[in-house]
């Protein structure tokens, strides 16, 4: 494994872990608080590791709600995913299938955009640079899920503290590294439209995947864009 290639994707995924660290403090201490030890809510973010589909889960767990219910409910989290690894696999092609497996476990939303970026760049996808990005986000949402239970009752909801738009405001970042893609703005707006109205008419979680839904079918039936013109044509 390349080492400098290794460090490459890890610096890279610094910053995800600066905003998504509070997340997983406070997955630590919702878990403990609805009734998991310490290590049961860090062996939970070590397998499951779906931020939003933990919290999911450890709300529904301390219901009378039918396991289907539950099931459906982290499957509605994560039905992006499914779109994900069928964008990024044609840049993956040449992993080994381990490899490959271990890549689609470590798959995250940041992960997801910064190695379609890499890959839509012409940089290739090598298969060290993408698990130093997964390590440097894994292994210390699993320790501060740790921390989180050991402490989550006195640092209290991280709204308090002002950095739950920390998260928000990644994720939005990563949105607009799209921007200079053809119908960019339009998709944007259909599947922020569909996704709201789905909200208010089925709930959450489905609406982040109707949402996603809406945006790729739109993004199907849309004309491909022209591609750009070269400089040294244009000014002919």
């Amino acid at each position: 494994m390349s080492r400098s290639e290794f460090t490459v994707g890890a610096l890279k995924a610094l910053p995800v872990i600066i905003s998504a660290g509070p997340f997983a403090v406070l997955f630590g201490a919702v878990a403990v608080a609805n009734g998991q030890t310490v290590a049961e809510a860090a062996l939970m973010s070590a397998t499951v590791y779906a931020g939003a589909s933990q919290l999911v889960g450890i709300e529904l767990f301390g219901q009378a709600v039918p396991m289907w219910v539950v099931i459906l409910s982290i499957l509605a989290v994560n039905f992006r995913h499914i779109l994900y690894s069928a964008a990024i696999t044609p840049f993956m092609d040449h992993f080994t299938l381990p490899q490959k497996m271990l890549s689609f476990f470590l798959l995250t939303d940041p992960q997801f955009a910064e190695t379609l970026a890499r890959g839509e760049s012409g940089r290739g996808v090598s298969f060290p640079w993408y698990v130093g990005f997964g390590a440097m986000i894994y292994v210390p949402w699993v320790a501060m899920t740790a921390v989180g239970g050991l402490v989550g009752k006195a640092m209290g909801d991280p709204a308090d503290w002002g950095i739950d738009v920390l998260l928000p405001i990644y994720f939005l970042g990563l949105v607009l590294g799209f921007r200079k893609r053809g119908n960019f703005l339009l998709i944007v707006v259909v599947s922020a439209v569909v996704s709201i109205i789905a909200q208010h008419l089925i709930g959450s979680p489905w609406h982040i995947s109707v949402g996603a839904l809406a945006g790729v079918l739109l993004a199907a039936l849309l004309p491909l864009p022209e591609p750009p013109v070269e400089h040294e044509e244009a000014s002919r």
